[in-house]
This record gives C-alpha cells, sequence and structure tokens, in this order.
C-alpha cells in the first residue's frame, strides 16, 4: 500500500533526472557555462548594489499647512553700488510692508577689487550719536521741519533722515543739515562712492505670494504707493549688476542647487529695473535615518527694463519705475513628498532567482541548439564521407 502510494507521489516531480549514461559533456557546453557565470555574478552584484541603494521616491499632494511662515535665505553682491544707498524691503498680499528691513541682515562694504573693506549689520549703522563734549549734554538737535521721533530730537544725520523719511521728503541736500555737517556725511558718502555692496541674512515672510527687493534710497509709504527716495542718487547713475551668490526658500538640504545659485548679471549701467519671477512649491524630504525636512523648491523665470528714457527733445525723462532687483515670489498650492525607500530583502530575494534562473534557461537553450547544430553537422559530414 505504502508503494502504491509512494509511486504516485513522484509523478508530481517537476524536475526528472537523466541517468548518468545518457549524459554528455561538450566543450561548447562548458564555454555557455563559463559565460552564463560570468555574467550571472555580473547581475547579481548589480542586484546586489541597487538592494543597497537608497532611491528618492516623489509623490504630490495638496498643501494644508496654514498661517505658516517661510524663511528666505540670500546672498548677493553688488560690485558698483556702495552700501549706503541700497534698501530692503519686503510685502506681500496679505498687507504686510517691511520697509527698511534691518534684523538678520548685514552688509559688507567691498572694494573696487572685491576685497571686503568692512562688516556691520545694518541695524547698527548710524546710530551712535553725537559726542556730549561737542554739543552739550542738553542738546536736541532740530529735525529740519520734518516729523519728529516720539524723543522730540534729532540728534543725528540718521535721526534726520528718518524724519524725513516719515513726512515724505526727499533728503538730497546732507550739506545744508547741522548734524550731517558734523558727521561728515557726504565726506563718507564721497569715499564709498566706488565700493561696492554684499547684502547677505535672512527674512522670515508670510507664506503668501509677495516680493522683496533691493533698490537705492531709503523706502516711505506715500498714500496706498511704496516709494522710494531716489532722486539723489540719479545724478552720479546706478549700476546694478549683481552676483547671486545663493537664494533658498526655506531650510537649505544638501546636494540640492537652486535655480538662482551663481546668477551673474554684468552690464546693468543706468536705470535697470530686474525681476525675478519665482514659483515656491513646499517640499518634504522624508529620510530613511533622520528626521524629516521641511523647505522649499522654486523654478524662476526673468525680466528686464530698462527704465531710462527721453523724451523728443533728448532730454532725459523720469524714471516710470524704481530700479532695482525684485524678487516676486507666489506660492503653490501643492506639496512635493521626496521620500527615501530602499527595495525590500523579499524584492532581493525574487531578483537574484529571476536573474539565475533566467540565466540557466536562456543558457540552456543556447547549448541545445549548439548540440542539435553540430550534431546534424557531423551527421552531413558523416553521409558525405559515405558517398
Amino acid at each position: 500500500m505504502v508503494k502504491p502510494t509512494l509511486s504516485r507521489f513522484k509523478n508530481f516531480d517537476a524536475y526528472a533526472k537523466t541517468l548518468d549514461d545518457f549524459r554528455v559533456k561538450t566543450s561548447t557546453g562548458a564555454a555557455v557555462t563559463l559565460v552564463s557565470a560570468v555574467i550571472i555574478c555580473i547581475l547579481l552584484l548589480g542586484e546586489f548594489w541597487d538592494y543597497r541603494s537608497i532611491h528618492l521616491e516623489s509623490s504630490l499632494i495638496v498643501d494644508s499647512g496654514r498661517k505658516e511662515k517661510m524663511v528666505i535665505d540670500f546672498d548677493i553682491t553688488f560690485p558698483k553700488i556702495p552700501c549706503y544707498i541700497l534698501t530692503l524691503d519686503v510685502m506681500d498680499v496679505a498687507g504686510e510692508h517691511q520697509s527698511h528691513v534691518t534684523h538678520s541682515i548685514y552688509k559688507v562694504q567691498l572694494a573696487p577689487d572685491g576685497t571686503e573693506i568692512k562688516r556691520e549689520k545694518t541695524a547698527n549703522l548710524g546710530n551712535t550719536g553725537p559726542d556730549p563734549k561737542v554739543v552739550g549734554d542738553d542738546y536736541c538737535g532740530e529735525c529740519g521741519g520734518a516729523l519728529k521721533p516720539e524723543s522730540g530730537c534729532c540728534n543725528t544725520c540718521e535721526d534726520v533722515r528718518q524724519a524725513y523719511v516719515r513726512s515724505g521728503w526727499s533728503f538730497n541736500n546732507p550739506d545744508g543739515i547741522e548734524q550731517c555737517v558734523r558727521e561728515g556725511y557726504s565726506e563718507k558718502m564721497k569715499e564709498q562712492a566706488n565700493q561696492g555692496c554684499r547684502m547677505h541674512g535672512q527674512l522670515t515672510v508670510n507664506k503668501v505670494a509677495g516680493n522683496f527687493h533691493i533698490a537705492p534710497g531709503r523706502s516711505f509709504q506715500r498714500g496706498n504707493m511704496h516709494v522710494h527716495d531716489i532722486q539723489q542718487y540719479l545724478e552720479h547713475g546706478l549700476d546694478f549688476s549683481h552676483h547671486i551668490k545663493h537664494l533658498s526658500f526655506g531650510e537649505k538640504v544638501p546636494n540640492v542647487h537652486n535655480p538662482l545659485d551663481d546668477q551673474v548679471v554684468n552690464g546693468a549701467e543706468g536705470l535697470y529695473m530686474f525681476q525675478y519671477y519665482v514659483k515656491v512649491v513646499g517640499t518634504k524630504y522624508q529620510y530613511l535615518n533622520k528626521y524629516p525636512v521641511n523647505t522649499n523648491q522654486y523654478s524662476v523665470t526673468q525680466f528686464n527694463r530698462n527704465l531710462h528714457s527721453k523724451d523728443a527733445m533728448g532730454q532725459v525723462l523720469q524714471p516710470n519705475g524704481l530700479p532695482g532687483v525684485f524678487f516676486n515670489f507666489d506660492i503653490s498650492p501643492m506639496l512635493v513628498i521626496q521620500k527615501e525607500e530602499r527595495k525590500s530583502f523579499t524584492s532581493f530575494l525574487t531578483g537574484v532567482c529571476a536573474i539565475v534562473g533566467g540565466i540557466f534557461t536562456v543558457a540552456s537553450i543556447i547549448d541545445g541548439a549548439i548540440w542539435r547544430a553540430e550534431r546534424t553537422l557531423k551527421r552531413k559530414m558523416e553521409l558525405g564521407k559515405a558517398l
């Protein structure tokens, strides 16, 4: 009873064994075996490398974040404009305006050859105050008829300048202001006339559409308009050639290159407006062995405009716009998720089995074809000899 059952069970054997007496070994079969073994080893190494490698898989979902802030990190050099001319302003569609931003912003004075002269935080520029030995302990400077600060005194040239900004006046005659003459304002400006400026730092803005720009002169609000006092700089001319060393929105991610990094613009002498239209897309990087990082990627298009124009008589007209470098950013409603993934061990085993089985199957077909061709040729040769 046991033997018939075992005999029927043997019928399920899918790997029927041939008798040793019917096995024939050939040199072509050995060559095919060696070649297939080399191919198997190469493919197995590739499969193992793929198994150990980390792949970045992308997916796209709707960004559900609300009331978030966004950090803008920038480093821009203006080789032909001194630092005292440049002002950084931020505004957005939510109505928030940040004029003459100084927090976390640094200005570096550059010599004509590009070497650094002086590095200062913009919040500390021009606020030292007069020497009491010169003006007395009870000194209270006039503001030139402009709106006075809360203290009621304009003791420095910068205080007078701020008073002019609050009044919406043009600050174009520092030589007629006592504080500026005492501080040597005009002399300092002449010393810096041929210098350049590097501005770098971070801005914290609402995550809504808006812009930040670097333009000449102090800014102020006149009604609903954002205005810069540039009259005093038009006579001397401006050159907004610039080098954007770095610009990113959000946390920096290693090995990610931003489109505007190392952007260089030369030959911008005159009243040029450079506008960069940036589309910001929220991005989340999920790592296997690190905490996730929330940042942003962006794409950019550029538009330049020369504001210098003349009338029919050849006389220079007032610029129809504000010269400077503008970054207009818009926020995408989508969120890109970049997730690190590694192939599972079961997938690795499946790939190994597929490689070994597939190569052996193909090799056996090739070896069989060669063997049959050799036998057929041998028979024909034997028949030819018989004839």
